[in-house]
């Protein structure tokens, strides 16, 4: 096997899994029983890709895209939702987190927001911490495991509360309104554990994107045409302010995907480093961040399933 037998690997049939995806979106929908189709819409590629698929699947008048920005979201993502919406001529609504937010003092959580300091300043600040606390702990700041760390736990929980209240109200507007929940979380995102369990990136009734890889939903994303601007923008879970998804992961996903292919495939560390040309240690990383996110994708753990 070599580098290019993987890249050959990742390579998909963009006509073919289009319409796999559309048909199992319909099935879904009709199977389910349910009026309409209902997801978060970010402004990212993910969700931008899911709702047009979905629109493609069931028509436009029954998808319902929820946007739901708080005050530190990145407006642009805000906008790029809305115009997103616009475009495919879908039903959206607009629901602002930020007082939900407040009731529970999910701003006090993270420490930076207690701090006098001008806020174009936060994402800059962000970002350096997160280096630092790779650099000198070795672990990812998205670690499922943050015992003893009071400090980490407010920021988890901070980050994470975010998403899981994304979620409950996704899941009204299902159950108000007869609707099959549409997640969009991906294969890549899905293996290393880089998503809030039970959050708007989990809990759903449906994971059209969960069989394909960062870079395959990008290539699908071009073929079917989606606007650039959604595409190329560096993606981001828009929860803390200034941190963008490969700082937090520490590696691109061009390199990452290929990591988690060799590893799909049964490869060793030595060999996936050998054939990409990379150091053992990153390739140990991912099978380290692949290993210790396992008990997200076993969850609820039961007897006979936690070894």
């Amino acid at each position: 096997m070599t580098k290019e037998t993987l890249l050959e690997a990742l390579a998909i049939d963009c006509p073919k899994i289009f319409l796999a995806l559309k048909d199992f979106i319909k099935k879904c929908y009709k199977d389910f029983k349910k009026n309409g189709i209902v997801l978060g819409l970010s402004g990212g590629i993910d969700s931008s890709l899911v709702a047009y698929l979905c629109k493609e699947a069931v028509g436009k008048e029954n998808v319902l895209a929820l946007i739901m920005p708080e005050k530190e979201s990145d407006f642009n993502n805000f906008q790029d939702a809305c115009f997103w919406a616009e475009e495919l001529g879908i039903k959206y609504k607009i629901i602002f987190l930020t007082k939900y937010l407040k009731n529970f003092n999910i701003y006090d959580l993270f420490f930076l927001n207690k701090l006098i300091i001008p806020e174009s300043w936060k994402p800059m600040v962000v970002k350096n911490l997160a280096r630092l606390y790779v650099q000198i702990i070795g672990e990812p700041v998205f670690n499922i495991n943050f015992k003893g760390d009071k400090l980490l736990r407010k920021i988890n929980t901070y980050y994470r509360f975010k998403h899981r209240l994304r979620m409950i109200i996704i899941y009204l507007f299902a159950d108000l309104e007869n609707r099959l929940v549409v997640g969009c979380t991906n294969k890549t995102e899905y293996l290393i554990g880089f998503f809030v369990n039970y959050g708007c990136d989990d809990a759903s009734d449906i994971m059209p994107l969960l069989s394909l890889y960062k870079t395959q939903v990008k290539t699908l994303a071009n073929y079917l045409g989606l606007p650039n601007k959604l595409i190329a923008k560096k993606p981001s879970p828009d929860i803390i302010p200034g941190i963008f998804d490969e700082e937090i992961i520490g590696i691109d996903y061009e390199i990452l995907d290929l990591i988690l292919l060799g590893i799909e495939k049964g490869l060793s560390i030595s060999q996936i480093s050998g054939l990409l040309n990379i150091e053992e240690q990153k390739v140990k990383y991912v099978f380290d961040l692949f290993m210790k996110s396992k008990p997200f994708r076993l969850k609820p753990i039961s007897y006979g399933n936690c070894n």
